[in-house]
C-alpha cells in the first residue's frame, strides 16, 4: 500500500509539524508502509487551467502524478480566513473530478482556534467526496496552543494521529478487500 502525506500550505509551520508527527508514526507502527511526503510549500506549482494533469510539467506534473498513484491519503491543511489554503485546493483542481476513486482519505488540520472545527466538514470533506475518494470520517484537529517550537506539545494529539492512521489503514484494508471481492464475483 503506498500512503501520500499533503502537507497543504505554502507558508507557516504548524501543519507541516504535523504532518511529520503522521509520517514519523507511520514509520514506526507500519514499518512495510511506503509513504510519500509532498509539503506543497516545497514545489513551484502552477495554477489549473482545466489541462489533463498529465499535460502539467516540473514539479505539478510530480505532485498530481504522486497523488494519483497513491492509494492512501492523510491531508494536512491549515485553515486561514476560515478555509483552506488556495494552494491546497489548486491540488485539487488539478486532478480529474473522480482522481480519488478507490482511494482512502483522511484530514489533519491545524487551526489557531475551536472555531474553525467544522471547516473539514463543511469544505473538505464535500471536495474529497465529489472527487470519490473513501473518506475516514473522523480527523485530526489540531488547535495552535499544542505546538510549541515545532514540537507537538501534547500527548492526547498524539494518541489522536496513532488512531486517525490505525482508523485510515483499517478502512483502506477493509475498501480494498471489499473491491477485490465484488471484482472476483463478477469474474466469469
Amino acid at each position: 500500500m503506498s500512503t501520500v502525506l499533503i502537507s497543504g500550505s505554502t507558508v507557516g509551520s504548524k501543519t507541516r509539524t504535523a504532518m511529520e508527527a503522521v509520517r514519523k508514526t507511520i514509520e514506526t507502527n507500519y514499518p512495510d508502509e511506503e509513504v510519500t511526503m509532498l509539503d506543497l510549500s516545497e514545489f513551484d506549482m502552477v495554477f489549473s487551467d482545466g489541462r489533463d494533469y498529465r499535460e502539467y510539467k516540473g514539479d505539478t506534473k510530480i505532485v498530481t502524478e504522486t497523488i494519483m498513484a497513491a492509494e492512501t491519503l492523510i491531508i494536512g491543511t491549515p485553515i486561514f480566513q476560515a478555509s483552506i489554503p488556495g494552494s491546497l485546493k489548486n491540488v485539487f483542481d488539478l486532478l480529474p473530478q473522480d482522481g480519488l476513486r478507490e482511494k482512502v482519505a483522511s484530514i489533519v488540520v491545524t487551526a489557531g482556534s475551536v472555531k474553525h472545527f467544522l471547516i473539514a466538514e463543511t469544505q473538505l470533506k464535500p471536495i474529497l467526496s465529489y472527487m470519490k475518494a473513501q473518506i475516514v470520517q473522523d480527523y485530526l484537529f489540531i488547535e495552535e496552543k499544542n505546538f510549541f517550537r515545532k514540537e507537538i506539545v501534547n500527548d492526547d494529539v498524539h494518541f489522536r494521529i496513532e488512531r486517525l492512521i490505525e482508523n485510515t489503514y483499517l478502512l483502506s484494508g477493509t475498501y480494498k478487500k471489499m473491491l477485490q471481492e465484488t471484482e472476483d464475483a463478477y469474474d466469469f
